[in-house]
């Protein structure tokens, strides 16, 4: 394993996607997502995700010098054209936007359109939770997994994620995929030459598999059976159709197999609760925090709760990243 600071971290990801092309404003906002990803050991959000990047782009799947557009398409929705670029420059174009607009009508939408998309919604997430709003973010992918009691790929992993702001403390913040797990922990286990658990995925036949290169080349499974399915369709609708953008299918239509990262929209939701609540707002937030501690006092842990731990650790330490990924990233620049 090499040991790595942040900084380095940082620096290796800004120079393999400057090395390639990309702007100096999307290799900073991409970069920054995979430190993100590296400091709280969600490594399959790692810089694992340069190989993803580099990848997309040789495929001429995405707009390395992007240059997003921002419009305000109504008193509370503000809309961001990626120009085909990842997403998260186009989300750092509108967050101003989306803070205005939450804290002048109480609730505000952030639509994403036109972009490239790898990266966690934690990210997202807690830059709202950072300025203390509440949020919730999702948006489809490619059609990898089946729905409940199907056996064919339609929805994407579709991830949902959801933050409340805390004062002193982490914020609540959970994000998970719809599916069973998300499909770059499949490939980190293929990698690795690893079985995956039963209940990830299916094998091209519709059966179970341990396999994961069987599951990746089958469809994958949403958790919770109907319940994870119905989610993976509410998603696939309100950050598809819903904000004028492609559903899971035709992402995948769109890739038409080049293997590059899914290309569609997404959707932010932000609560300012001082709008909610006025001069109240310390007082239900304090009702809030007994909430968290009857969870907590039953020894349950928080979602986030080891990504925070994590992240100290890191701070401290830095991160470890295998020899193999680690000589395949060098290789890039």
């Amino acid at each position: 394993m090499a040991r790595l600071t942040l900084a380095e971290v940082r620096d290796i990801a800004e120079r393999v996607l400057l090395k390639h092309g990309f702007s100096d404003l999307q290799a900073k906002a991409v970069a920054e997502t995979m430190v993100c990803g590296e400091r709280d050991e969600c490594r399959s959000h790692g810089i694992y995700r340069l190989l993803v990047c580099i990848a997309t782009l040789s495929a001429g799947k995405v707009n390395p010098t992007a240059v997003p557009v921002v419009y305000s398409q109504a008193p509370g929705i503000v809309r961001v054209d990626a120009d085909g670029g990842f997403s998260q420059l186009a989300f750092q174009s509108g967050l101003e936007a989306l803070k205005q607009k939450a804290a002048s009508n109480g609730i505000a939408a952030l639509v994403i359109n036109n972009c490239i998309h790898f990266s966690a919604l934690w990210v997202e997430i807690e830059a709202l939770t950072d300025m203390g709003l509440v949020a919730l973010a999702c948006n489809p992918s490619h059609a990898w997994v089946a729905p409940a009691g199907g056996r064919g790929p339609v929805f994407g992993t579709n991830p949902i994620a959801f933050g409340w702001p805390r004062k002193d403390k982490d914020p609540f913040v959970f994000d998970f995929a719809t599916s069973a797990v998300a499909r770059g922990e499949i490939e980190l286990h293929r990698r690795a030459g690893k079985p995956i658990p039963l209940g990830w995925g299916v094998s091209p036949e519709g059966e179970p598999t341990t396999s994961a290169q069987h599951a990746l080349d089958g469809a994958m499974l949403t958790f919770g059976g109907h319940k994870g399915s119905a989610l993976a369709a509410m998603i696939e609708l309100i950050a598809g159709p819903l904000i004028g953008d492609l559903t899971s299918a035709e992402s995948l239509a769109h890739d038409d197999g080049a293997g590059a990262s899914p290309y569609h929209g997404e959707l932010i939701i932000a609560f300012d609760p001082k709008r909610f609540l006025g001069d109240q707002v310390d007082y239900h937030f304090e009702r809030a925090e007994r909430l968290f501690a009857d969870i907590e006092g039953q020894g349950a842990r928080l979602p986030s709760a080891r990504r925070y731990e994590a992240r100290a650790r890191s701070l401290l330490n830095g991160v470890e990243v295998s020899d193999d990924l680690y000589a395949d990233i060098q290789a890039l620049i």
